[in-house]
């Protein structure tokens, strides 16, 4: 994995190869939402760039691997670029909120994330409604991995990730709800807050 960052913007770009992929993740926290995201599997581009969308990150993405056999290794190599991105382009966290929350519906579904960009990775996953997780999702996208997702960038983002699914029928917008919700949570948790002095903790660290 080959890691670039910008010290003086919070701005990453990770490049990670293996065998059964190759991934490219740049973003840059302080944007504005712009996206330009290409993984080989259509309905994990769409949230994806849900997820630079609402949470302001300029966010690209450029993906390739053995979508022949399965979606599940670009999907979970993404993922864990991403964390890596998120985790490199936060640096020291100064003066960061830290904590985020946010509830989004997206018509009959409705899906709740609380961030904290704590240091310690940590997911805490509910609510989806029985069988999600085997519902093909775009031809391509398997339920299951919504929950790997998340797993794969709070490990390697080092945040907490609460995410409740309260309400929801369509497979599609159960996990387009969840997306935009950490999406916003993220928004939120990462954002400069003027009153923060230092690390945002009583330990001193995150």
């Amino acid at each position: 994995m080959t890691t670039t960052a910008d010290r003086s913007a919070r701005t990453a770009r990770i490049e990670r190869t293996t065998s059964e992929s190759s991934v490219l993740v740049e973003l840059d926290l302080d944007g504005t939402g712009t996206t330009d995201i290409s993984t080989t599997v259509g309905f994990y581009d769409h949230m994806l760039t849900a997820l630079g969308k609402h949470s302001l990150i300029d966010l690209t993405v450029k993906a390739t691997g053995d979508t022949h056999i399965d979606a599940h290794h670009t999907v979970e190599d993404v993922a864990i670029a991403l964390g890596e991105a998120l985790r490199v382009a936060l640096g020291d966290k100064k003066g960061i909120s830290r904590f985020g929350d946010a509830m989004v519906p997206l018509d009959e579904a409705l899906a709740q994330a609380v961030v904290d960009v704590s240091g310690r990775p940590y997911l805490v996953h509910s609510g989806e409604p029985a069988g999600q997780e085997y519902h093909l999702i775009g031809g391509h996208f398997t339920g299951s991995l919504t929950r790997h997702v998340l797993e794969s960038i709070a490990h390697h983002a080092g945040i907490c990730i609460h995410m409740r699914v309260l309400a929801g029928r369509d497979p599609h917008h159960i996990v387009e709800a969840q997306f935009k919700a950490l999406a916003r949570a993220l928004r939120f948790a990462v954002q400069p807050d003027p009153r923060v002095e230092g690390i945002p903790s009583t330990k001193g660290a995150l």
